[in-house]
């Protein structure tokens, strides 16, 4: 049987993606994905025009939502709800709690950023984010891009973003607990998004699974657009190991800004259970 081209994992102008939900939709159908989740970060705004349009194009939808976690010393995870009732009060209120500090993290990251030489970034970032509460950086790198001090996103990830670099700043997210909580209470499947981009040793990673499954996580994102092919085998290995669910998402956020198209992503093997045989 051919295997199923899901990709759980996208984003759109409602966070920080650089298409509106419904040409998100439209494109993933034109690539062949048969299964789609939009998962904007601690957003569930686009939700209602990805499902119409998924409709209209003929294409599997399922409500999804990205949060952000504090997790360690200062380390962002995120985790992935699949299968979210985006009406759930307790998980609206939750994502509002997260975004509201957005603006003021937005702040002190242009502080830093102006010290540097880097000037207006505040109001660079919130251009292209277009609402306070949903400026990421991401927003801030296109914006740097933009003045001609870097030639791509990835570049002021690597030069200014980054933990350690001068326009990263500490900030406080969720907790672990709250979004398996939120997630969890409102019907969905807690998923583990791209376990290769936390700077973890192997120890610490092993220990974030297995606080993760004891709230209630059900996956990982074995398959993300970001990792490369050992990765994917080590966390092949974990799914195993664990008893996880399976998942497969691009991180798709942008043409030419991303690592990898929707839909683009290899096959999961074949002994693993992937997370859509139980939405």
């Amino acid at each position: 049987m051919k295997p199923l081209n899901a990709d759980l994992h996208c984003h759109s102008t409602v966070s920080d993606g650089l298409l509106a939900p419904a040409e998100v939709v439209r494109r993933a159908k034109d690539n062949g994905v048969e299964l789609l989740a939009l998962t904007d970060h601690d957003e569930l705004g686009g939700l209602v025009e990805a499902r119409a349009t998924a409709d209209e194009v003929g294409l599997r939808f399922v409500d999804g939502v990205e949060i952000s976690i504090s997790w360690g010393d200062d380390q962002t995870v995120h985790i992935l709800g699949l299968g979210v009732d985006p009406g759930n009060a307790e998980l609206q209120k939750g994502l509002h709690q997260v975004r509201s500090g957005r603006d003021s993290r937005a702040g002190r990251m242009a502080a830093e950023l102006d010290k540097v030489g880097i000037h207006g970034a505040y109001e660079g970032a919130l251009r292209h984010a277009g609402n306070p509460a949903l400026v990421s950086r991401s927003h801030f790198a296109r914006y740097i891009v933009e003045q001609g001090h870097a030639r791509d996103v990835k570049s002021v990830f690597d030069h200014w973003l980054a933990k350690g670099k001068p326009g990263y700043v500490e900030h406080s997210w969720a907790t672990l607990e709250d979004a398996l909580r939120w997630i969890v209470g409102a019907g969905g499947t807690a998923v583990i998004a791209h376990p290769g981009r936390y700077r973890l040793t192997k120890a610490e990673r092993k220990d974030l699974f297995g606080a993760f499954k004891d709230l209630g996580g059900r996956g990982i994102e074995v398959l993300s657009g970001s990792q490369k092919d050992d990765e994917t085998r080590e966390f092949s290995r974990s799914a195993r190991e664990f008893g996880f669910l399976a998942s497969r998402g691009s991180d798709f956020h942008g043409p030419g800004e991303s690592w990898i198209d929707l839909g683009r992503l290899p096959d999961l093997s074949e002994d693993l259970i992937p997370v859509w045989s139980q939405l």
